[in-house]
């Protein structure tokens, strides 16, 4: 349990990095300023109205972790609790983006980052069902291993990004 939210903080640290800073290193760098979307999909077309499913896609992505998690820290949570929790989370980073102007509050946003969860929280019943009593210390292996490899690539930016500054 306590290596779970050992990896569980680290994790809730990089999507931090990654919803809040752009995987940036410098606040200075974002200037989105403060806007609010509420409007589905509004802010995800380009220049020639076809939408973008990158950013989606990548929030999908980043929210799966975070249901897996749930799970696994709050098994005997109901599922209606967990997916109110995922929405506690997604909300919190969205109105931080909004208050501090670094990035766009969107319900876009909302929506794809619940959904992650939600893909989360199926994605661990799936698990559970097929290993049983041992899904956690599998999930566990799998979440250090890519744990490792995030912060090797994290690390390799931040020097790449050093390199370029001194120049």
């Amino acid at each position: 349990m306590h290596f779970t939210l050992v990896l569980f903080a680290i994790y809730l640290l990089a999507l931090t990095w990654l919803i809040l800073f752009k995987l940036q290193f410098s606040i200075s760098n974002m200037t989105e300023g403060r806007i609010i979307n509420l409007i589905p999909l509004l802010g995800s077309f380009n220049d020639n109205g076809v939408i973008r499913f990158s950013e989606i896609r990548v929030n999908i992505l980043a929210f799966i972790p975070l249901g897996i998690y749930t799970c696994m820290l709050k098994a005997s949570w109901s599922f209606v609790k967990k997916v109110f929790a995922i929405v506690v989370l997604t909300l919190a980073f969205e109105i931080t983006q909004f208050i501090f102007a670094i990035g766009r509050a969107d319900i876009t946003d909302m929506l794809s980052n619940t959904l992650g969860g939600v893909i989360g929280i199926g994605i661990y019943a799936l698990l559970s069902k097929v290993l049983k009593g041992r899904t956690n210390q599998v999930i566990n292996v799998l979440a250090a291993v890519f744990t490792i490899l995030a912060l090797f690539l994290a690390t390799l930016l931040l020097i790449s990004h050093r390199w370029v500054m001194i120049r």
